[in-house]
């Protein structure tokens, strides 16, 4: 093929795909399904045009890299450590148990015992891209259920970390030598990382910060791109995947002081080649083999739908956490995202797989993106069952004591949600010796906060139940700070319908969210990002010579010309 056919290739692949994606958003679902259905409509199984896939799965591989270097930046570990009691080791269990299931799976149907073992370990992934996404259209992130199965999904990163080294390990050969093999396999990575993390610690900050003190943001990029793909491919030195190599490159740079304008830099980068990525994923889709294999296809998406739900749900259940915890975590896990891509992908460029098994997971996965936001509709449901069985509800409910804290019976202020915002504003309350009680969905954050001396109830806001606990029908006023858009859409909702009379103060992502909110009952709606403008232009007004009062004053026409103009000017 032709420069001029490549180039084409690339640009209906790109275009198609923001279709696709802009078409999935508006259906509510993941850009991903569009993007894997963009790569279906060009691919040699449709009728019409047929992208020239090699050169696509080339520049995929980039997307690869950028894919698991992001990934590796903003790898978080104390993330991971404030919810270790459950999410490591709940997450070995997991995916030692849904690998064994899809392994029998694969070996039911014929498969050599490799490839039924790859296929194992590329259906016991989920994908944190997809999850966090459906928590927050759920109103579920900052929650202490979130945390947990966030902390599941990082665990279940560093396995698939060491997935990939193992991977090389099981190509065809003497079964004799799998565990000598699989032992160097091992040591070969710890040496890999131990060198990036150690001399690349402290390489890679010297080599950044000398390029960002040139002042060009063109060379700054240059630099961190050229480490990246650098590191990535000294993983090839070692005899591991380059996946694994832009992990730990990714990991290595986010202990540098410039981690932040790097990870703002990367974004566009990884977005366009994941984009690519994810298209050439779509281009192997083959309705064709997919019906032809149809037993096998059910088998599989069965089992991540239902059986890998379970297993999580199960697993999660064994540790003293709440019953919708674990409902959650199951919930959660019923889907496979970019790592199953990658492990199938690896696992046919190791002669592990081959492309027939690896369409079947890639239609499994594009299934079980498109469902899984339904998988949370059902929670309530299933937990309204679950509590009627009591003594199984009782053993997954196994949270310990919910705090009951000693709460004002009027003349307070309840504040719902108490993180940086609602912490700020209770600090100022209890400095004037106002009284007030919080709300708070965090377990966790709860108990620490009654410990405290701050009277705190544990549960949804958006519960009449749980607001009706506050004594809200005689407070003084309600402060909503939760970032989630949703929760604070129904807490103010929930607020306005218990206490028709009370003022209430709600925080907002965005200007778009101050007239529904009013039109909810909030009588007084703040947009951090404006009040941070506003600021710095009164801010920067006194430092040019004017008058420190005719700065605020105009700084406060302008906040109410702004506020209005974004409550009449947005629809709902």
């Amino acid at each position: 093929m032709d420069d001029f056919s490549l180039i084409t290739s690339i640009a209906i692949a790109l275009g198609l795909a923001a279709v696709g994606g802009f078409a999935a958003r508006l259906l509510r679902l993941s850009p991903i399904v569009g993007y894997l259905a963009a790569g279906l409509v060009i691919s040699p199984a449709t009728p019409g045009y047929s992208a020239d896939s090699a050169a696509i799965q080339q520049l995929a591989n980039i997307g690869v890299i950028f894919l698991m270097f992001g990934v590796g930046l903003h790898f978080n570990l104390s993330d991971l450590l404030s919810v270790r009691t459950i999410a490591i080791p709940g997450a070995i269990i997991q995916v030692f148990a849904a690998t064994a299931v899809g392994t029998g799976i694969g070996l039911a149907f014929g498969l050599p015992w490799r490839e039924a073992l790859v296929l194992g370990l590329a259906i016991s992934i989920a994908s944190t891209v997809i999850l966090i996404r459906t928590l927050e259209d759920r109103g579920l992130m900052g929650t202490i259920h979130a945390r947990v199965v966030i902390g599941w999904l990082i665990a279940q990163d560093i396995i698939t970390v060491i997935i990939l080294a193992v991977l090389p390990t099981l190509q065809p050969g003497e079964n004799g030598a799998f565990w000598q093999d699989l032992a160097l396999a091992l040591g070969r990575a710890a040496l890999f990382v131990v060198i990036m993390l150690v001399v690349g610690a402290r390489l890679l900050p010297l080599l950044l910060s000398v390029v960002a003190r040139t002042g060009s943001r063109e060379l700054f990029v240059l630099a961190f791109v050229a480490a990246a793909l650098g590191i990535a491919a000294s993983a090839a030195a070692f005899g591991l995947s380059i996946a694994l190599g832009a992990f730990i490159a990714g990991v290595a740079v986010s202990e540098t002081e410039t981690s932040h304008q790097v990870a703002a830099d990367v974004v566009p980068l990884r977005d366009a080649f994941a984009v690519l990525f994810f298209v050439s994923v779509g281009i192997l889709l083959d309705p064709d083999v997919v019906r032809a294999n149809k037993p096998l296809f059910l088998a599989i998406l069965l089992s991540v739908l239902f059986v890998n739900a379970a297993i999580a749900f199960v697993t999660a259940a064994i540790f003293p956490f709440s019953g919708r915890t674990a409902l959650v975590v199951g919930a959660g896990l019923a889907q496979l995202g970019e790592f199953t891509f990658i492990v199938g992908s690896e696992g046919m460029r190791e002669g592990l797989m081959t492309e027939e098994t690896y369409a079947i997971i890639l239609a499994v996965a594009a299934i079980s993106i498109v469902v899984n936001p339904l998988a949370f509709r059902t929670l309530d449901p299933i937990e309204a069952v679950l509590r009627r069985l009591g003594p199984i509800w009782r053993f997954v409910d196994r949270q310990g004591e919910i705090p009951e804290p000693r709460l004002p019976r009027s003349g307070h202020v309840v504040i719902v949600g108490y993180g940086r915002v609602g912490e700020l504003t209770g600090h100022a309350l209890s400095q004037l010796g106002i009284p007030f009680a919080v709300v708070e969905i965090n377990l966790e954050r709860a108990r620490t906060l009654n410990a405290a001396g701050i009277p705190t109830i544990w549960g949804d806001a958006g519960t009449r139940e749980v607001l009706e606990r506050t004594g809200i029908e005689h407070a003084r006023a309600v402060v909503i700070t939760v970032p989630e858009e949703s929760s604070a859409f129904v807490a103010t909702a929930a607020a306005r319908a218990l206490n028709p009379a009370v003022p209430i103060l709600v925080r907002a992502r965005t200007g778009g969210e101050i007239r529904p909110l009013c039109e909810l009952g909030a009588n007084e709606v703040i947009v951090p990002e404006y009040e941070g403008g506003l600021e710095i232009m009164r801010q920067t007004l006194v430092y040019l010579g004017f008058d420190a009062q005719e700065a605020l004053h105009l700084s406060n026409a302008v906040r109410d010309i702004h506020y209005q103009a974004e409550a009449f000017d947005h629809p709902i």
